[in-house]
Formats: C-alpha cells, structure tokens, sequence
C-alpha cells in the first residue's frame, strides 16, 4: 500500500485543516488506518486511528489520544480510498510534521510498529 498525505499548512491559532490520505492498492475498506504527528524534537506521537470492528456488527470505530480527541476527527471514504484528520481549534502546540499510517494487522493501533506503511508526511504550523 502507497499512502499520499496532503493538507498540510499554515494556519493561526483558532483555525482549522483537513488532512488528507489517499491510498493506492487493493482492499482499502479492510485497512486500518492511523495518524501520527512528530513534532520538532519529540518522538513520533499517534493521534487517532480508526478500524474495521468485523463480526456480526461490523462497523469503523475510532479512537483518540486524549489531547486530541475533543478537537480532531478521523473519517474515511472508501470509495476514494481515502482517510481523513480534520483539525479544529488549532493550537501553536499542534505544529507538527503530519503522517498516516495502514496496516492489515489488528492489535495496539497506537502503536507505531503495527503499521506496515506510512505517508511522506505533511508539515502544520500553527501560529499564536
């Protein structure tokens, strides 16, 4: 799997981007999705992931990193194979170079050695 981020950019504090992940290669919709974020200086810092439950109610299901479950949204569209973070409230601490992330595997998607490929990443500044 190939992974494009885009939507990356400035914006104030306050402010909002939508970032973009589009995937190329076979069985999209089975894929579990994930962002990171790795800030100047920090380690690599997962975000928000979102899965494919499987079972009899089988649905997506999403899951945050507290600091920014109240502000950023995981989405899909898996006829564009595509995944989504859209990023509300931004803040100076937000900036950060931007990375998505696809694996088959199932387990602790907030780790980053689950993922079997990663985005080039996006860069975000947010300004005070």
């Amino acid at each position: 799997v190939q992974l494009q981020a885009s939507g990356g950019g400035s914006v104030q504090a306050g402010g909002s981007l939508r970032l973009s992940c589009a995937a190329s290669g076979r069985n999209f919709s089975s894929l579990n999705m994930g962002w990171f974020r790795r800030a100047p200086g920090k380690e690599r810092e997962f975000l928000a992931t979102i899965w494919w439950s499987g079972g009899s109610a089988a649905k997506y299901n999403a899951y945050y990193v507290d600091s920014v479950k109240d502000r950023f949204t995981i989405s899909r569209d898996n006829a564009k194979d595509t995944v989504y973070l859209q990023m509300n409230n931004l803040k100076p601490e937000d900036t950060a170079v931007y990375y998505c992330a696809a694996t088959f595997q199932r387990g602790e998607l907030s780790q980053t050695n689950l993922y079997d490929s990663w985005g080039q990443g996006t860069l975000v500044t947010v300004s005070s």
